[in-house]
């Protein structure tokens, strides 16, 4: 296609030259030219007339021409003449076929469907080199306003459309540019670091220009890590004039007691310290106990303690590698040959980057309703000198019993010198009524030695409760992070009296109540997440019973492994709880007896209904940016809580963040632009 398009254009040209119809010889008729301000529609109708064509004149086409020569001028010499006077006053002659031509503004001409065999041309140059947008940029000043330069990216060509004669200088000048005289030279390093020094050049080829971009494009440096060498190219005197300072530089690399300190500025110097000397062969350090946590990551303590180092056994002549660390500084000492040197610092430098890390967010829902219903009638008569028989009625599903009332009635009014037995019968019917809930009624006496009474206790309980908590919290990927909101509550574990309780103690042991969330994330190469999780929420629900100090706790605990990708939402567990329970105690016979058969009876029904659920929703943090866009909305809603605002309305968060952490509050992310449905 290149090919025909050239063709086309060559084609193009020489037409400008042979403009004349074919019928039409070149003739000894001449006529010498001298025309001053006529009237440019005119003009063309004489030329058409001479020439013997045809042209089309765009009604755009205006305004007055004065050409003259200095001699006689044939057929020929008049047609080019014709054309330049159009060329001079913005116009151009586009053939249309069958020896027509269209005579309009040039303006236009780039956009015609057919230019070939007119003054305009336009040709697709194929570059070899040069970039197209580069070339675009570098051909737009030689073309004439009505021109038109396109570069094509992705086919490596630019499309330059303008006069004929224009498009015959960009090609001979493309020509000239279009040249690859770069040079490639290639040095291998033996003391030196190929991506060290290939950093340097490419600092020092910069320059101290305030856009750290002079000197770029001249030469061009690469590391090549595998070989340890230095790939040059460019201008071929820059890159003789690089290779010595290379060669310098690799010289004084060379060092006679083979040591390199290493500063790491992500990694952990102490866990990085047992791979380093695993590759080398040597024994691992002991690690000082008394080591801290440094602000670097690394361990140190405030009294620095020399390097601990481990000889290494090597075979006679061969070299020997040392590898210490320096917890102060978290730094890692290396004692080898360069060679090694090199290879250790190349694992330190892919391993020494900043470390993702793993935002997780769990929602615990749990909404429980209980409902009860109680109806019961209790009956007693007896006597108190054994002549009278003793009759009662008695159920275990009702609130209040009837026995401890008759026992206190029977124990009379309280007067000194009672025994321990008959103060117990008073304080049991006390508790018996305390415990009563719902409406309790009824009637209780004493008749001389008959005791008598009836109770009806009726009762309707329905409790609703919800829980929704939503524990979160960010680690270092493949951390172990655990956070715990509560309280710890005393357990008894343990209780000895003693001999007729001379010595009395007991042994508790405090146990952890509240929401618990400990992970461990490991972000997997494909963008999952795998989460070792433990979820848990707990509440004290009171005593077992009452007059006990044991406690009862309610615990929901999740402890799983779950594969989640980044942002997605996944329920980890749950459970979907409905129980009912209905009991009746009656007395035989009489508890069956249609309508009076209710005062024999007690009737009791318990539903209870419980949905829980854990949802998880794990969140990758790679960058700052993304840092600060979790970090931003969770700031901005306490700083909109209304117990933190002032009546000012102020915050006192923000208060706090300028006054104590000398900071400016965080400022929301802008919203993503909002995309419009086609």
């Amino acid at each position: 296609m290149t090919k025909a398009l050239t063709l086309r254009a060559l084609a193009a040209a020489a037409s400008i030259a042979l403009a004349l119809p074919s019928a039409a010889p070149a003739l000894a008729q001449t006529q010498v030219l001298n025309v001053q301000d006529a009237d440019i529609r005119a003009f063309i109708q004489d030329v058409a007339k001479t020439t013997n064509s045809t042209f089309v004149i765009d009604p755009r086409v205006k305004g007055t021409v004065s050409v003259t020569s200095n001699g006689p001028l044939d057929r020929r010499e008049l047609f080019e003449l014709f054309l330049a006077t159009l060329r001079a006053n913005n116009l151009v002659a586009t053939p249309a076929g069958g020896g027509v031509y269209r005579i309009e503004p040039s303006e236009n001409a780039a956009r015609q469907p057919s230019t070939a065999g007119g003054q305009f041309a336009t040709e697709v140059f194929r570059l070899r080199t040069l970039d197209p947008a580069t070339a675009a940029d570098m051909l737009k000043p030689l073309v004439g306003p009505q021109g038109q330069v396109v570069a094509n990216a992705r086919g490596g060509t630019v499309v330059v459309a303008d006069y004929a004669d224009n498009v015959r200088r960009i090609r001979a000048l493309l020509a000239q540019v279009d040249q690859d005289r770069a040079a490639v030279h290639t040095v291998t390093l033996t003391n030196s670091s190929a991506r060290e020094i290939a950093q340097v050049i490419n600092d020092l080829i910069a320059g101290p220009g305030a856009d750290g971009k002079a000197g770029r494009g001249a030469v061009t440096v690469v590391a090549v890590e595998s070989s340890n060498s230095v790939l040059l190219r460019g201008d071929p005197d820059a890159v003789q004039k690089l290779l010595p300072l290379i060669a310098d530089l690799d010289r004084r690399a060379e060092s006679s007691d083979d040591v390199r300190v290493v500063f790491l500025r992500h990694a952990n110097a102490e866990q990085m310290l047992p791979v380093l000397q695993q590759l080398v062969g040597q024994a691992p350090s002991a690690v000082t106990p008394s080591a801290g946590r440094t602000a670097g990551g690394g361990t140190g303590s405030v009294n620095a303690t020399p390097a601990t180092t481990s000889a290494v056994t090597t075979a006679p002549g061969s070299a020997r590698a040392n590898v210490a660390r320096y917890p102060g500084a978290n730094a890692l000492i290396i004692n080898a040959p360069p060679e090694l040197q090199r290879t250790l610092s190349e694992v330190i430098r892919q391993l020494d980057v900043r470390r993702e890390q793993v935002l997780v967010e769990a929602i615990v829902v749990e909404v429980s309703d209980d409902a009860a219903k109680q109806l019961g009638v209790q009956l007693l008569l007896g006597g108190t000198n054994g002549t009278i028989p003793f009759m009662a009625t008695n159920y275990t599903n009702a609130s209040t019993s009837l026995l401890p009332l008759a026992g206190a009635i029977a124990a009379g009014d309280p007067r000194d010198g009672d025994s321990e037995a008959v103060t117990s019968m008073r304080q049991a019917g006390i508790n018996s009524l305390l415990n009563a809930s719902g409406i309790t009624g009824g009637v209780a006496g004493r008749s001389g030695d008959v005791l008598f009474g009836a109770i009806i206790n009726a009762v309707k309980k329905d409790s609703g409760s919800n829980l929704l908590s939503t524990p979160s919290i960010m680690t270092l990927d493949n951390e172990e992070a655990r956070i715990l909101v509560g309280q710890e509550v005393p357990i008894t574990t343990g209780e000895v009296l003693g001999d007729a309780n001379s010595n009395p103690f007991r042994t508790i042991q405090r146990q952890n109540v509240g929401v618990q969330l400990e992970v461990k994330p490991q972000i997997n190469a494909g963008g999952g997440i795998t989460l070792f999780l433990r979820q848990e929420v707990s509440a004290v629900a009171g005593p077992v019973s009452v007059g006990s100090s044991e406690l009862v706790i309610n615990k929901r605990e999740i402890e799983t492994t779950a594969l989640v990708d980044d942002g997605d939402i996944v329920v980890l567990g749950g459970l979907l709880d409905q129980t009912e329970t209905s009991s009746v105690q009656k007395v035989p016979g009489l508890g069956n007896l249609p309508g009076i058969g209710g005062l024999f009876r007690s009737t009791a029904r318990e539903r209870g209904k419980t949905n829980l659920m854990v949802f998880i929703r794990p969140r990758i943090i790679k960058t700052v940016d993304d840092a600060r866009a979790v970090t931003g909305p969770r700031l901005d809603r306490m700083r909109r809580e209304s117990a933190l605002v002032t009546p000012e309305g102020d915050s006192s968060l923000d208060a706090v963040i300028r006054d104590f952490q000398r900071t400016s509050p965080a400022v929301l992310p802008p919203p993503p632009p909002q995309t419009q449905p086609q």
